[in-house]
């Protein structure tokens, strides 16, 4: 097992070093994986609202518009017909789930691999603790300048008020609590700041 240094909130480090599972923060990189998880979790976030109204939707085209034979033009049904002005839409988006299946031995690979590549990076900051009195923007701010982060996703053993409304105004920064984090979200940030207690947490969901 792989070990790394802990840190203080004021960017100091802390006495000793972290232990962490070469199952979880030392795996290959299977980027393939990586690529699936993020098309996964992006088409399960799709509203599959739009919606468009096909022929027997559209209001009105109840009576033939002429006669069958003797205008000389050609034979209509309906004015609501697709090749009308105001007529329904052929083969038009409706509403639907746009979500798709992913392995579940594959989704916890995928996320094994995002979490290892930023220990190998050296994009893996674990602090000791991160608690805030109160919520306030600048108590985030002065976290990141002092570790140097121009964004960074904060992993916390479990939800904290103060510091997602400390860190909701800043557009750089996300918090998850340790049984939220994903793919998409450790490779949106290019720093991934963990709590120990965070670290155990999802080392136990897993299984490292």
């Amino acid at each position: 097992m792989a070990k790394i240094d802990v840190y203080k909130q004021d960017g100091k480090k802390a006495k000793g070093k972290l232990e962490i599972s070469d199952a979880v923060f030392g795996t290959d990189v299977k980027e393939h994986l990586l690529y699936a998880s993020v098309r996964y979790q992006m088409a399960k976030r799709r509203a599959g609202t739009h919606d468009t109204k096909e022929r027997a939707e559209v209001r009105g085209g109840g009576a033939k518009p002429w006669r069958q034979k003797g205008t000389g033009r050609a034979r209509a049904g309906t004015t609501r017909a697709v090749h009308w002005r105001g007529g329904g839409v052929v083969f038009g988006p409706t509403p639907r789930n746009h979500g798709h299946s992913m392995n579940k031995k594959e989704r916890r690979s995928a996320l094994c691999s995002a979490l290892s590549q930023r220990a190998k990076n050296g994009d893996l900051i674990v602090l000791d603790d991160l608690q805030f009195d109160a919520p306030k923007t600048k108590q985030v701010t002065a976290l990141l300048e002092a570790f140097e982060l121009t964004d960074a996703l904060f992993v916390l053993s479990e939800r904290n008020d103060n510091v997602e409304r400390s860190a909701k105004n800043l557009g750089v920064v996300t918090v998850l609590p340790s049984e939220g984090v994903n793919v998409y979200d450790v490779l949106l940030r290019s720093k991934l700041v963990m709590t120990k207690a965070a670290v155990e947490a999802v080392t136990t969901r897993l299984g490292g």
